[in-house]
């Protein structure tokens, strides 16, 4: 990078967030004009629907100095949000913050501390969540199922309010991932990684902008990116369903001997084969999951298209 270092860089992902940014924009600049250190914030516009790239276009007008703004020509989703922000940032502390203010920018100071102390990856753990109790147990079942799966552990993958050194940042970008989950990936880089609790507060504006299905296709990235775990744990349940398949012949084929034709076997033998037709089904979608991530890693395709930047001169 041929861009002067500063000392703190806040990324911050924006997706149809109209409401929230007027309230982003009186919270988080007071916090680290606070700090009397060197910063900068980087917005990245995902493609936004609504009025957030005019105001963000003002926002840089009223604070050239530290703000710069990224503007994607298209939704390509929070965390390549965040890449963009990656590539780009020149602090040697870089920041993660979400736009919902869900996360207190207030909490800033406290990570900092911690990365203060040694630490290169220092991850939030949301105290009350302001979440709907289905998200909640959803969070916790994906969490334990990470667990389980990977060598990643961490409290609370959800939280996007996190602080990392620029070690960290700079592996993250070096490592060209495609599909991946920027927190259990710096979790993997870093050194020395902690947690600690911080605030979380109700949705100021607006909805979520993460479906049901959004929440568990980047849990699937994640689980699928760190690990082969599935893969393996389907290879020893297909070789016991073919052993379990293999003695109910033999047991079948006794008792037809035996006994002599049974009336409704039939459709136990349909029964039999429909499960393992479905098993098949799932084996071939997870393996098609690992061989499409080859294929775009082998493509090559962008992973987001930039239409433009706002920042001052300084910044180049």
């Amino acid at each position: 990078m041929t861009r002067s270092r500063i000392d703190i860089s806040v990324v911050v992902p924006v997706y149809n967030e109209q409401g929230n940014l007027p309230a982003l924009f009186a919270r988080l600049y007071p916090v680290l004009d606070g700090l009397r250190r060197s910063y900068e914030i980087i917005f990245t516009n995902d493609g936004s629907a609504d009025g957030t790239r005019e105001i963000l276009a003002g926002q840089h007008a009223l604070r050239p100095d530290v703000t710069r703004v990224i503007e994607f020509n298209a939704n390509y989703g929070q965390h390549m949000a965040v890449m963009a922000g990656f590539e780009r940032v020149r602090g040697e502390v870089v920041v993660t913050l979400d736009a919902d203010l869900q996360n207190p920018p207030e909490e800033i100071p406290n990570l900092l501390a911690k990365i203060e102390e040694g630490y290169d990856c220092v991850g939030g753990m949301r105290q009350d969540r302001q979440d709907s109790l289905f998200r909640r147990r959803v969070s916790q079942a994906v969490n334990l199922v990470r667990a389980s799966l990977t060598s990643i552990r961490m409290t609370d993958q959800g939280c996007m309010l996190r602080a990392y050194s620029r070690n960290v940042v700079d592996g993250i970008v070096r490592s060209g991932a495609t599909n991946t989950f920027i927190p259990a990936l710096a979790y993997s880089l870093a050194r020395k990684p902690t947690e600690i609790p911080v605030a979380h507060e109700e949705r100021h504006a607006g909805t979520s902008n993460y479906s049901l299905y959004k929440l568990i296709r980047l849990n699937f990235d994640l689980i699928t990116y760190f690990t082969t775990a599935p893969l393996q744990l389907f290879t020893i349940f297909a070789m016991a369903c073919s052993a379990c398949s293999f003695l109910l012949v033999v047991v079948l084929g006794t008792r037809r001997l035996v006994i002599g034709p049974e009336e409704g076997g039939i459709f136990t033998l349909f029964g039999i084969l429909f499960f393992l037709i479905s098993v098949c089904m799932v084996g071939i979608g997870l393996i098609g999951e690992y061989m499409g991530r080859t294929y775009q890693v082998v493509r090559g395709n962008t992973r987001y298209h930039i239409s433009h930047i706002l920042e001052s001169q300084n910044h180049e």
